[in-house]
């Protein structure tokens, strides 16, 4: 599939409104703009940006949900030649602070509503700029906004933190050139029509909903934009508002078939692109019976999205597969056993620039040459990546990422704690939900319901354990680890009176 902006080095926003001016860019419930309009927006957002002490090579943060400002946000770092860092918006305040330390940001954006949220951040980190990101951001005079620039392929464009397998969170940095490799990887897998609009109902914090941004305004296509998922509504959109595209995870595609029950899908929609975890054979074959081209896809944000996706069809015949390498990369599985199995290593253009400022997290994760994944896989004889487990111990329920290490720290500070281990349990709706094994100093020192308390205070709503189990002792190696899988198998042993 060609680049349909070839050879173009201005960001790609401004490229795209010369050629399409009049094309529909964007409709998020408030407003509708074309790509002229888009653009034109973005001009001044830049002038503002500006007139706030915003340079090149800057980095700007921002707690936003998915809105038409968040957008324009996006492209305005290109035309700014700066980075965008976007937070989780569902992390608590004593998650946010330590991110804004380490992005170092210049300007901090937020939504209406989420001051009493930075409340940690003000205390803590002093150097950003705060800034609510509508009134008093459009209160800003905005002084020339910055010519457009040839874009620098190495620039680093987005900032997108993840966790790490020890809970600190990593800075994943992917720049323009890392986007637009995989723009073009998807579009040589799904092909680019004049007539696409992407619903886009996953968070722009994630980069499966920030890519499609960019890959978008490369593309020509439109942007139907959910600021949160609701079932009734995205599919009263797939039904009614020509939608061709649509990127989920397993739990809004479950979402979406238990409140549509059996009524089938229109011919209009022509890929539904599924990753974020694997998907439930029972679901995918629903969803395909109802006319849903499901196409599972595998990816992480540290290669800027999708790695492999199947094709629409793939799925039938291989259900259990993300379907093939997509153009331009090039995967491998590092000391295959005697099934295949193995690491899965990727190589290609859409491979992070590297972790911010964390060069010793960096040199192990692209050793080599290659990014370790971490995720266990293989390809059969026929170039189908198949993926077996996600990262080691890593729980993923409703598409967000969650390390058990992370939730065990916030266990164990609790004074009542004596050991605690995190593991995952299947879930029909979430994919999987979190589950906590402690250990109290003394028996029925702390009730549950208060050690859940402890956490939501501490964590973001989603890492907070649906259920706690009392045991006698964890399973251990040797060297002392705990055995998350006999855990997850059962194998707990409980005190007495519980």
């Amino acid at each position: 599939m060609p680049d349909p902006l070839p050879g173009s080095s201005l960001p790609w926003l401004v490229e795209r409104a010369r050629r399409d001016p009049d094309a529909l860019a964007l409709r998020d419930g408030e407003h509708e703009l074309s790509y002229g309009q888009l653009a034109a927006r973005v001009e001044c957002l830049a002038g503002r940006l500006a007139a706030l002490g915003l340079s090149r090579g800057d980095r700007i943060a921002v707690l936003m949900e998915a809105s038409c400002r968040l957008v324009e946000l996006a492209h305005a770092m290109q035309r700014c030649g700066a980075t965008l860092v976007p937070i989780n918006t569902r992390l608590s305040p004593a998650e946010i602070a330590p991110l804004v330390a380490d992005a170092e940001p210049r300007l901090l954006l937020y939504d209406p509503g989420r001051a009493a949220d930075l409340e940690e951040t003000r205390t803590r980190v002093g150097s950003p700029r705060i800034v609510e990101a509508k009134d008093e951001l459009d209160a800003v005079p905005p002084i020339g906004a910055p010519a457009p620039r040839p874009l620098d392929p190495a620039a680093i464009l987005t900032i997108l933190y993840t966790s790490g397998t020890t809970g600190r969170p990593r800075g994943v940095m992917l720049t323009n050139g890392n986007h637009r490799a995989s723009a073009a990887a998807s579009r040589a897998n799904l092909g680019a029509l004049p007539e696409d609009r992407w619903l886009v109902a996953l968070p722009l914090y994630h980069v499966g909903g920030l890519s499609i941004v960019f890959r978008s305004a490369l593309d020509g296509a439109a942007i139907l934009l959910q600021p949160r998922f609701d079932p009734a509504r995205a599919a009263a959109s797939l039904r009614a508002e020509g939608v061709t595209l649509v990127s989920l995870v397993p739990t809004m595609l479950f979402r979406l078939l238990e409140h549509g029950g059996d009524r089938p899908f229109p011919p209009s929609l022509r890929c539904v692109l599924v990753g974020g975890g694997p998907v439930r054979p029972a679901l995918l074959a629903r969803a395909l019976a109802l006319g849903m081209p499901v196409a599972p896809t595998y990816g992480l944000t540290e290669a800027a999205s999708q790695v492999a996706t199947a094709a629409v069809g793939d799925a039938v015949d291989r259900p259990e597969s993300v379907g093939k390498v997509l153009p331009g990369t090039r995967v491998r599985i590092l000391e295959p056993d005697e099934s295949g199995c193995g690491e899965i290593l990727v190589q290609g253009p859409t491979v992070m620039a590297g972790y911010f400022r964390q060069p010793d997290a960096t040199a192990r994760a692209l050793r080599g040459g290659w990014l370790h994944t971490g995720d266990v896989g293989r390809l059969d004889a026929a170039g189908f990546l198949y993926v077996l487990d996600r990262r080691t111990d890593l729980i993923v329920s409703g598409g967000e990422n969650i390390y058990p290490a992370e939730v065990e720290a916030v266990l164990l500070a609790h004074p009542e704690v004596l050991e605690a281990a995190v593991y995952a349990r299947p879930d029909p709706e979430w994919g999987q939900h979190v589950v906590a094994a402690v250990i109290l100093r003394a028996e029925n020192a702390v009730d549950d319901q208060d050690l859940r308390a402890w956490c939501k205070a501490r964590l973001a709503g989603y890492k907070v354990p649906r259920v706690i189990e009392h045991v006698a002792t964890l399973p251990r190696t040797a060297s002392g680890k705990v055995r998350r899988h006999l855990l997850a198998a059962g194998a707990v042993l409980r005190p007495r009176g519980r």
